[in-house]
């Protein structure tokens, strides 16, 4: 094995998959918070953490963004996790007995037509591999857990129903973040730059930073804006575009953001994964 790489939730859990997808000589860390995750990585405890940012059909995972700061850590790779969701219950269980599913509030409303259809009641959990894992110890036919088919694995749960989820593209995508950063040139699929900034309290800021994007042609796949520290005045914005910060029309961007803003941290540098095409 390589080393640890640690993820939020119990084995089982989305992110396990992530792990066991994109950093397979890895060992996963099983952490309960996203906050423990990233801090495993920092104190040493983990060389890797992957971290669930969005989903594509909830949208963003909520206080991610906010926590990447703090964090102390860059970004490293990406990783797009297609997500199965499955109806997984005790052994021998029947789907007509099933009378509520137990998952994560954020995968609920992926597979609520499926519920629907069946006369099934979600029941949140704070994790889906622990759901799996508490369904199998209930031992109820009655109960079952919305979960991967790792999860049905490592808990010896039957699958009583797979890939329920009500769209085919649900996709989660992850950051693998480390303690070192790493700006060399690698993958097959070209670079990606994700950064956060505070635009200086001038008239039209925010427009004249985003400017020198396009004028030097370069593709800005994200920006979102957020409060600091619970302020109505300070945004903060979070940025992901397409390019190095070496490319010639990348740094001139980034030269002229640098104008208009007050703060500027680059959090990473990294290949793009290939299912982002």
């Amino acid at each position: 094995m390589t080393g640890k790489i640690a993820f939020q939730g119990e084995l089982g859990a989305y992110g396990h998959q992530a792990c066991a997808d994109a950093r397979p000589d890895y060992t996963p860390l099983p952490c309960v918070t996203f906050h423990d995750t990233m801090a495993a990585v920092r104190e040493g405890r983990a060389d890797l953490g992957m971290v669930a940012v969005e989903n594509s059909i909830y949208g963003r995972v909520a206080d991610v963004h906010s926590l990447l700061p703090e964090s102390g850590l860059h970004i490293v790779d990406e990783a797009f996790v297609r997500v199965h969701v499955n109806l997984l219950g005790v052994k021998g269980a029947t789907l007509d007995q099933v009378r509520e599913a137990h998952g994560h509030v954020v995968i609920l409303p992926q597979c609520s037509k499926f519920l629907h259809s069946h006369a099934i009641k979600g029941v949140i959990s704070s994790d889906n591999a622990r759901a799996a894992r508490e369904i199998a110890e209930r031992g109820d036919p009655a109960q079952a857990a919305l979960a991967s088919e790792m999860a049905a694995q490592i808990y010896g749960l039957d699958v009583l129903a797979r890939h329920i989820e009500d769209r085919p593209d649900n996709t989660t995508r992850f950051l693998i973040m480390a303690r070192a950063a790493d700006f060399t040139r690698r993958g097959d699929h070209g670079m990606m730059t994700s950064f956060l900034f505070r635009v200086r309290n001038i008239p039209a800021a925010l427009y004249k930073a985003m400017g020198g994007f396009a004028t030097n042609s370069v593709n800005m796949v994200k920006l979102e804006s957020y409060m600091v520290d619970g302020s109505f005045t300070a945004t903060q914005f979070f940025a992901e575009i397409e390019g190095h910060p070496e490319d010639p029309n990348v740094a001139l961007a980034l030269e002229e953001l640098r104008y208009f803003t007050s703060y500027l941290r680059i959090l990473g540098t990294y290949p793009a994964d290939p299912l982002r095409r």
